[in-house]
């Protein structure tokens, strides 16, 4: 049952990338609304989870939450890091990006979504209605997912190809991870720390990178609206699987 439902996320994933593709035309909306989304996926719904699940403190602040600002840091570190190799060597860059942070980011998409397949079967583990709320939280903000896993890859310069085949990886990812649950079973306190982690990197790629690039071009008010409205679509998908 837990992999018959994993395959609406995918489908889900693949419509959010078609729509990023079909938008070129208003390349700034489409990252206003993608950081937007992003945003309200780490605040909304990956913060809260991870809060609950992760439950232990370290030296009086939640682990969650240290692993939220390491998940931040770490995305940092790795941007500068890929961006200073590139200089050193005189490699070919990209309207001033580096293609690896793109990939490196899908792949991060792609481990998320492996997780949301897992925290699918691990539902319907307990039980199915428990499995149907999940499902639904999952399947819904997958279209965010896949919008987001287009655009950052080819935000950074990567080819077409690229963007489509780590679209693919992203829808298949929750798949394979409901299906990895017939086999085993990921302890909740773990879960949480690693939603935690994945949060603060994908709060990095929002606030520093797709954010700012949105408006470089186009300061327009449109752009900040379409952010609003991808914040406010994720607050409505998690009010109406709560």
């Amino acid at each position: 049952m837990a992999v018959f439902v994993a395959l609406g996320a995918f489908l889900m994933t693949l419509a959010g990338g078609w729509t990023a593709q079909r938008v070129t035309d208003r390349r700034h909306l489409v990252l206003g609304l993608a950081g937007g989304l992003m945003l309200g996926v780490v605040g909304l719904d990956l913060l809260p989870e991870a809060l609950e699940a992760a439950g232990t403190e370290v030296h009086g602040v939640p682990a969650a939450l240290l692993l939220f600002v390491a998940g931040f840091l770490l995305a940092h570190m790795v941007e500068r890091l890929l961006a200073a190799r590139q200089a050193a060597h005189g490699a070919e860059e990209k309207n001033g990006r580096t293609p690896e942070v793109g990939l490196t980011a899908a792949a991060a998409m792609v481990g998320h979504s492996a997780m949301d397949g897992i925290a699918i079967g691990a539902a319907f583990q307990v039980g199915g209605g428990m499995g149907a709320a999940v499902a639904l939280a999952v399947i819904a903000h997958d279209f965010a997912d896949g919008f987001n896993t287009y655009t950052i890859t080819s935000l950074y310069g990567n080819a077409r190809r690229r963007a489509i085949l780590m679209l693919f990886a992203d829808a298949a990812a929750p798949v394979v991870g409901a299906a990895s649950t017939l086999f085993f079973t990921i302890p909740e306190q773990a879960l949480g720390c690693y939603l935690g982690f994945f949060g603060g990197a994908l709060l990095y790629l929002a606030a520093a990178e797709i954010l700012p690039e949105a408006h470089h071009e186009h300061p327009a008010g449109s752009t900040l609206l379409a952010t609003v409205a991808g914040a406010a679509f994720i607050w409505l998908v998690v009010g109406v699987a709560g």
